[in-house]
């Protein structure tokens, strides 16, 4: 899996399109999406149209989507749901399948069907996303694989210590959503002071800190200069002084963490609403 790809995170259709195939265009070679983003469509559409932009294969690309919570459930279910998410992207198979949000009566059920789409060949790795480690460990408890991905917000005021450290210590890999913690890091005063001293923006700062922190990331941005600008952090370092200073901000604050699931209860009545976009029905 790349180390570096673009999200589309509340973009619609035609934005994750258009953002899709700037970010092949311009290197970009792993895609990250879910259902719940209402925009795997226009993703699919921005990954045709970027991989015939770029001569590049389907092969050449890493493509991750998430179980839906209101599609958890038994291998009936979630087969289905996949599928449709398929038809949605317009491929064949997905590179990795993440269970979004561990819905406590479903997601040990959700994952081991998961295990069975990975041996069908409909997926090439699975994992799971915004799982503490209380879950994680009753998840690898009850499956055979164990999950190749977490994906939790990391940013320098929220970095996952004891999460990363238990998911390491079990091979498995973070990958960091809210990479600028929501764009409140870019102003921080330790980030804009490395930023004049290395002479780069505050956001390569930060994308560059985590490259050298070994944490996958997925940056979000709907404007092709951007998305260009957020790949230029391989022709520098960070002097390892300047990474603890980075260190150091951890705040263990969450920017978007649900303390309270209503599903944790499992006789409680999830919602089953995806973020849908006004434009989810025009032409692509």
């Amino acid at each position: 899996m790349p180390r570096f790809g673009l999200g589309v995170w509340k973009s619609d259709n035609h934005t994750a399109r258009d953002s899709v195939a700037a970010a092949i265009r311009n290197g970009y070679r792993a895609i990250d999406t879910a259902k719940q983003y209402g925009n795997e469509r226009g993703t699919g559409a921005g990954i045709k149209l970027g991989l015939q932009q770029a001569g590049l294969k389907r092969e050449d690309l890493f493509v991750t989507t998430k179980l839906y919570n209101g599609d958890q459930g038994s291998y009936a279910k979630v087969s289905k749901a996949f599928d449709g998410q398929l038809k949605d992207l317009g491929l064949d198979y997905v590179d990795l399948y993440l269970i979004h949000w561990p819905v406590d009566a479903t997601y040990i059920e959700s994952y081991q069907a998961m295990e069975k789409l990975l041996k069908a060949g409909k997926v090439r790795a699975i994992g799971v996303s915004n799982f503490d480690n209380d879950r994680m460990s009753k998840l690898i408890a009850a499956s055979d694989v164990v999950p190749a991905i977490n994906q939790m917000e990391f940013n320098p005021t929220n970095q996952e210590r004891d999460i990363l450290k238990f998911d390491s210590s079990h091979g498995i890999t973070m990958t960091a959503w809210s990479p600028l913690g929501g764009g409140k890091s870019l102003t921080n005063p330790t980030i804009t002071k490395l930023a004049t001293k290395y002479g780069r923006s505050a956001a390569q700062i930060i994308l560059r800190w985590e490259w050298q922190r070994q944490i996958i990331t997925v940056i979000k941005s709907a404007h092709e200069q951007r998305i260009i600008d957020n790949s230029h952090i391989f022709d520098f370092e960070l002097r390892d002084e300047d990474v603890e200073k980075i260190n150091q901000l951890d705040e263990a604050k969450r920017s978007l963490w649900y303390k309270d699931f209503t599903w944790h209860n499992p006789n409680a009545n999830i919602e089953d609403s995806v973020e849908q976009w006004d434009d989810d029905n025009e032409p692509l």
